[in-house]
């Protein structure tokens, strides 16, 4: 491992590329015009931020399994990991060990991110790297963004791109545990009318990795568009539908050594002992997003663009909850239900079938305009968004109740949140030199939040409040050669608690903590960097500090849904360095690396352990005891992440065309070692891992069309790890107040494969 690491550092110093390049406004008129909408909050080739891009090929040829947080693993600095151990399902990312609620997503400029939890549920939108023409990933602040604040990083990814020549493609793929994905894909290209059409859809199964980590999914996608060259107008429809087994529970280290594919989810005993499972513990969603666009190009240098938004989204998960009593489910302390003579009483403990649910409407409206002469460009905009959103609770089936029992109208609890915001930004960029580019960013966001009802547990979840961010971003580019680049930025940004934030201090002031509060974050990002780009090597170089201060970290404890319990911290920071390369060797060899070394730090942190009263029941007593750990690492920090692949094109100057495309890909990820809570704890961490992907390609020409065929061999050297985890920590008072704690990990799949079959007319 360590000579991976070695080798990834040298190769990164190698003068190569890595930063991506965003071109201002595409080819012509009708690409710019069509791409406003994207172009809008995307970083330029001279904007100051730090900043990758990832091309529709480079998508392409990923592996089918990976959702988009998969696909983006290789980038600097990102750790993406999967719930059920391969690559369908439920995944997730971290960017400089910021997790995804602190990451802004916009798919054509309309943010992604739930408004209440900020974070994106990529199984929701499956096969999304199938609709995508590009992504970029900012790291840091970067650039003003809607919705979510970014607190570590932006993917703003587009579908905007319109083909001058019609095509359809299929693309079927068969792997390990039983999983199949298929993908359809047609369109018009750019009539002489200006008309012109897309449409795409997606399924995916698969047994999954672990217990219960089955998948469902499927995607559509649609575009009806018009242009000419000053005007577009395009309607773009993208549903999403998931059916999964639910996987969020993890397994402890024990059963992890004896049966690492176990997962306790619907995990339940019959009468006479034995262990059965609910066969349908599954968590569903279903996802429509509505945007209509409108782009105008007035003279040869300023375009508007209007988008309206309509997300409809609604779901459930539902569970086999064993030995509970009446009273968790609604039923009133004087309830009595009689059964063949027996009476049974509120607190009696007996098993359940329950769904929670959401049912909520998102609506957006974003306008801006832009201003590109030869020396200054301005960006101006604003987004109006609101959402409204039921959370709900129904009882299905009870074991006392039985079968015969009207559980119809029996919903346990119901509660609304009702977020609204306001977002205005003004950006420029002027360039009185030839190789100095001066840039600033001001935006302001006004955001309310109203929560009613009652949560699941009866707890009243009356709240109110508001917050007003001003979020300024400046910084200077020098390009004194077309092959070298600096630049330098700072950017001040704030970012308001999410829905499972404030649930636990409101759980908290319900128990007569009236000091309990969450005040919203804010981070000072600082980055300079540097890149070269040659005709055979590229390189980058970047320094970032990102200061925080009453930042919301994670205690390491898990809600019933998920979510983690987080309090403000006073003082913390993540500061670290990220290298990156590329060498084109020859014309059939290609080699990247990237590297980032960090510290991710937290000032005088004081946890606080919750006492519960036996081993056996398990209750709060409403005491903790604090133990104060000074500077310590934050949770799920790696404070080494790096990446090297080689590409091997062996035919790429043979006169056959075919052999042309035959491609042998090799990589290798390497993430450090990461803690489970704040008190960097060897017990409680996840160790550092190396894994290894294989890939080889090779594309039949057909006269007109193309037959392609690849296979992908994941986790090439059978590594037997874990990638992710949580854990909690409780002191028990019959035990003279022993320190007890637990914790869950997400067991990876070892060697596996995929197969996939392509097709293209």
């Amino acid at each position: 491992m360590r000579g991976f690491l070695l080798s990834a550092a040298l190769f990164a110093l190698v003068p190569g590329a890595v930063q991506g390049t965003e071109p201002e406004g595409g080819v012509g008129k009708v690409e710019k015009l069509d791409s406003a909408v994207v172009l809008t909050s995307r970083a330029g080739r001279n904007t100051p931020v730090t900043f990758t891009m990832v091309s529709k090929d480079e998508l392409r040829k990923t592996n089918p399994l990976n959702s988009l947080p998969m696909m983006l693993n290789l980038q600097p600095s990102v750790v993406a990991v999967n719930e059920g151990g391969t690559g369908l399902g439920y995944s997730k990312m971290t960017v400089r060990g910021s997790k995804g609620s602190q990451i802004n997503v916009t798919l054509n400029g309309i943010t992604l991110n739930d408004a209440e939890s900020q974070e994106v549920f990529w199984v929701n939108i499956p096969a999304l790297g199938n609709i995508l023409s590009s992504v970029q990933l900012q790291r840091g602040l970067g650039t003003s963004a809607n919705g979510a604040g970014a607190f570590g990083a932006s993917i703003n990814m587009s579908t905007a791109s319109v083909g001058a020549d019609p095509y359809a493609s299929v693309d079927l793929s068969y792997g390990s545990y039983n999983t199949f994905t298929a993908t359809t894909a047609a369109g018009t290209g750019l009539t002489r009318s200006g008309l012109y059409f897309d449409f795409a859809c997606s399924r995916g199964t698969t047994d999954g990795y672990i217990r219960n980590a089955y998948a469902d999914v499927q995607s559509a996608f649609a575009v009806l568009g018009w242009m000419n060259e000053k005007n577009s107008l395009r309607l773009t429809w993208l549903f999403g539908d998931q059916h999964t087994g639910i996987t969020w529970h993890g397994i402890d280290l024990d059963q992890y050594n004896s049966d690492r594919r176990y997962n306790p989810a619907g995990e339940y005993y019959d009468a006479y002992g034995n262990v059965l499972y609910y066969d349908n513990d599954t968590d569903n969603y279903t996802q429509h997003h509505l945007q209509l666009n409108y782009a105008r190009q007035f003279g040869e240098k300023v375009v508007w663009s209007t988008t309206f938004n309509w997300t409809k989204g609604d779901g459930y998960y539902e569970n086999y909850k064993a030995g509970k009593k009446f009273t968790k489910y609604g039923f009133a302390k004087d309830f009595t239900y009689e059964s063949d003579g027996v009476t049974y009483a509120s607190d009696y403990k007996n098993d359940f079938i329950v769904r929670e649910a959401m049912d909520n409407n998102y609506f957006v409206l974003n306008s801006d305009v832009r201003y590109s002469g030869d020396q200054l460009k301005l960006t101006a905009g604003v987004n109006l968004s609101r959402y409204d959103g039921d959370h709900f609770g129904k009882l299905l089936w009870s074991q006392v109740l039985g079968e015969d029992y009207d559980y119809g109208s029996h919903y346990w609890y119901l509660n609304n949140g009702l977020k609204q915001e306001a977002n205005a930004f003004a950006r420029a960029e002027y360039s009185p030199l030839t190789w100095l580019t001066a840039f600033a960013d001001l935006q302001y966001r006004g955001v309310s939040l109203l929560m009613t009802g009652e949560e699941d547990d009866g707890t009243p979840l009356d709240y109110s409040d508001s917050w007003h961010f001003f979020n300024p971003r400046a910084g200077l580019t020098f390009s004194w050669s077309p092959r070298h680049k600096a630049y330098a930025s700072a950017a001040l940004g704030h970012r308001e608690p999410g829905r499972s934030d404030i649930k636990e201090i409101i759980y908290s002031r319900n128990a007569g903590d009236d000091k309990s509060d969450l005040r919203p974050e804010k981070m000072l990002d600082v980055e300079l960097g540097y890149t070269y780009t040659g005709a055979k090597f590229s390189a980058s170089a970047n320094v970032y500090l990102m200061e925080y201060w009453d930042m919301l970290l994670e205690t390491g404890k898990l809600s019933d849904v998920g979510y983690a319990i987080k309090e403000n911290v006073d003082r913390s920071w993540r500061r670290g360095i990220e290298l990156a390369a590329g060498w084109q060797a020859t014309p059939w060899l290609r080699a990247d690396a990237n590297l980032t070394l960090s510290v991710n730090r937290i000032k005088d942190f004081t946890e606080y352990v919750q006492h519960v009263d036996t081993y056996d029941n398990w209750e709060m007593t409403g005491r903790t005891t604090p133990y104060e750990y000074g500077t310590t690492t934050m949770l799920m920090s790696p404070s080494v992440t790096g990446m090297a692949r080689l590409a091997f094109t062996p035919w790429r100057n043979t006169a056959y065309s075919s052999l042309k495309t035959t491609t042998l890909a090799i990589d290798g990820k390497y993430v450090g070692k990461q803690y489970l809570d704040n008190t960097t704890s060897d017990d409680r961490s996840v160790p550092a891992y190396f894994v290894s992907d294989l890939s080889v390609s090779h594309e039949f020409d057909l006269d007109g069309s193309a037959l392609g065929l690849s296979l992908y061999v994941n986790n090439l050297f059978n590594n037997l790890y874990y990638a992710d985890g949580w854990c909690y920590k409780n002191l028990v008072e019959e035990d003279s107040n022993a320190y007890c704690y637990g914790l869950g990990i997400y067991p990876q799949a070892p060697l596996n494969f995929m197969l996939k079959v392509s097709y293209r007319f």
